[in-house]
């Protein structure tokens, strides 16, 4: 399995509030990916993703056992996020100036022949498979509710105004609702985990022609990144990309 990751403040925003963590290669714990797009005023988006990614990473260590097996492991990554976000919630509270801050959380853990993800809010996971993408995560978004209930087509929410709008954040509320799934992988699987300042510059068969003709997940990474500040860069980028090969 070969992997990269790549995260850049764009061209218009002051800040990467985005953050992202490779927790591998440690004895008897999975490659675990995470993936945070902080969210409010001043520094606060980047304080709560990176607490986030950091509390990910300790939780895991602490938690090895619970990790390492297949029965536990959906569980305890719901766990880790729950508790991530009481972290997040207490601190915002404890503060004005980082009241309200949050952050969208993928945790991605891959155990054997399968991905196990948690995730909250837009930022997506993808999964390559016979050169064809598909997005296995679901946006909790304001969008993704109107293309739901049949008021928008996902080619009129490439452009909506309010596109950004998400219903779901880690830190935003004292309880947090946490959507988990498990992905089979098979041999060259590639999965592409990202924050939406990706997604909303790209189309998705723009990402699929990046990472086809890369056989280097650095070079899609960096390749992803620079085509996303071309078409205008709006917001930070994050990206992590994963080869089963």
């Amino acid at each position: 399995m070969r992997f990269a990751a790549k995260s850049d403040r764009g061209i218009v925003r002051e800040l990467n509030e985005d953050n992202y963590k490779l927790i591998t290669g440690y004895e008897g714990v999975p490659d675990v990916f995470v993936v945070a797009d902080g969210m409010g005023g001043h520094s606060s988006g980047e304080l709560a993703s990176a607490m986030a990614v950091e509390f990910a990473e300790k939780y895991i260590l602490e938690h090895r056992e619970l990790f390492s097996k297949e029965e536990s492991i959906l569980f305890t990554i719901k766990e880790l996020m729950e508790e991530a976000n009481t972290v997040i919630f207490n601190t915002a509270a404890e503060s004005q100036l980082n009241f309200g801050m949050g952050t969208t959380f993928i945790t991605a853990a891959i155990l054997k022949d399968k991905m196990y993800v948690g995730h909250v809010g837009d930022s997506r996971v993808y999964l390559i498979r016979d050169g064809k993408i598909e997005k296995v995560t679901t946006d909790h978004s304001y969008i993704e509710e109107l293309i739901k209930n049949g008021s928008l087509t996902r080619e009129e929410a490439q452009n909506h105004p309010q596109r950004n709008v998400i219903t779901r954040a880690l830190g935003c509320e004292e309880k947090i609702l946490i959507d988990t799934l498990t992905v089979e992988i098979k041999e060259n699987d590639i999965f592409v985990l990202c924050t939406d300042g990706l997604t909303n510059m790209l189309k998705e068969d723009e990402i699929l022609d990046v990472i086809i003709k890369n056989d280097d997940p650095e070079a899609s990474c960096s390749e992803l990144v620079q085509l996303a500040n071309e078409k205008g860069g709006e917001d930070n980028i994050t990206v992590i990309v994963i080869i089963n090969n």
